[in-house]
């Protein structure tokens, strides 16, 4: 088995390498971003009467806890099904594979296929079939007693990784947070800001993603439901220029939560925007940015590796948020990610309510994942 073995896992590393592709930092306005305008603030609302609920704009209220959902079944339920892309693939694999197959050689390079295929990662996929092949080799194996294997190994990779965002100590804590145009960057940030000041702190909103007019209005939108200030400028104006007033408008307070774009001209044009940025945060308070957090779309899949070898590279990002894990989802990707660059991750989403943002949980994600 060893020589097959050998040849197998070679195949395992450059298949998940060929899959990989740069993000997309395609075009999407073309002008050069102008001068500094005086920045927008959006006053500060009232904090009562709250807006009335309704389906479509529903008013933020305090979210259970992840471990409170969980308790309920509520949240392990939308994580299941936001992960039913992986996990029905790769059950269905796996029982194709071995309902009339015992555990040996051949077997096992067709399971390590499998994994590497759902984006688990060949480190991941070799440390399953290695596991199996030591207790199990030539023996018999149930689907679920695989996916009990599974679920343990994707466990054992997030379970260290696994890390609350806990703003605190400096003040105001800043935190920025990238990621390319469509990742739920501006939705995120709403959702967190609407949590934290649920618990009593007072949030600040900074509208770096000015070539977007879109995302303003939308971070506008969240400011006024979780009662935070948004501080804005022109559109196309310079992000680094909003930023430095928004960290004027942020004193006193204790968070602030910046937006950026996702895409600019070129690849070359984005990083060096938001490198930007961090000078300029930097020279206000030499230790921030406190947080830089890094959305990435379950969708995307193995590009979404990519993307944190970039940004990582250009802005030092120190925690993760996956986003969108809806149904079409490939969440295997986070395991390999986990296993890559071991990056805290802070929150996982299912859809757009505030409810469908949480904590980050190891044992939920990897036993849904695996179909259990």
């Amino acid at each position: 088995m060893s020589e097959g073995r050998r040849s197998f896992w070679g195949f395992g590393r450059k298949r998940a390498s060929e899959t990989e592709t740069p993000p997309d930092t395609a075009t999407e306005a073309d002008a050069a971003p102008e001068a500094p305008s005086a920045p927008e603030v959006a006053p500060e609302p009232s904090p009562a009467p709250q807006p009335t609920p309704t389906p479509a704009d529903p008013a933020p209220t305090p979210p259970a806890t992840g471990e409170e959902q969980a308790r309920s079944g509520g949240w392990f339920t939308r994580l299941r099904d936001g992960l039913t892309r992986s996990s029905n693939r790769l059950g269905d694999s796996v029982s194709a594979l071995f309902t009339k197959k015992k555990l040996d050689a051949s077997s096992l390079q067709d399971l390590e296929d499998i994994l590497i295929e759902a984006d688990l990662g060949v480190d991941t996929a070799m440390a399953i079939t290695d596991r199996l092949a030591e207790s199990r080799f030539s023996k018999g194996i149930e689907a679920h007693e695989l996916q009990e294997v599974l679920a343990e190994e994707v466990e054992r990779v997030l379970t260290p990784l696994a890390t609350p965002l806990k703003p605190g100590g400096a003040t105001p804590y800043v935190v920025l947070v990238v990621g390319v145009n469509g990742t739920g960057k501006t939705t995120t940030i709403g959702k967190i800001a609407a949590k934290e000041a649920a618990s009593g702190k007072k949030v600040v909103l900074a509208a770096g993603d000015t070539f977007r007019a879109a995302a303003v209005e939308q971070l506008k939108i969240w400011g006024e439901r979780a009662g935070a200030k948004v501080i804005s400028g022109l559109p196309k104006a310079d992000a680094a220029g909003l930023v430095y007033e928004a960290l004027d408008a942020a004193e006193g307070s204790d968070l602030l939560l910046i937006d950026t774009a996702g895409r600019l001209q070129n690849k070359a044009e984005l990083m060096a925007e938001l490198e930007k940025i961090v000078r300029v945060i930097k020279r206000r308070i030499p230790d921030a940015p406190h947080a830089v957090i890094l959305t990435l779309d379950a969708t995307t899949g193995q590009n979404a590796m990519s993307q944190v070898d970039i940004f990582r590279q250009s802005v030092g990002v120190t925690g993760l948020v996956m986003t969108k894990l809806d149904g079409t989802a490939r969440g295997g990707i986070l395991v390999a990610i986990g296993n890559k660059h071991a990056l805290p991750i802070h929150y996982i989403g299912v859809g757009e309510g505030i409810d469908d943002l949480a904590p980050f949980e190891a044992r939920d994600f990897a036993r849904a994942i695996a179909g259990l």
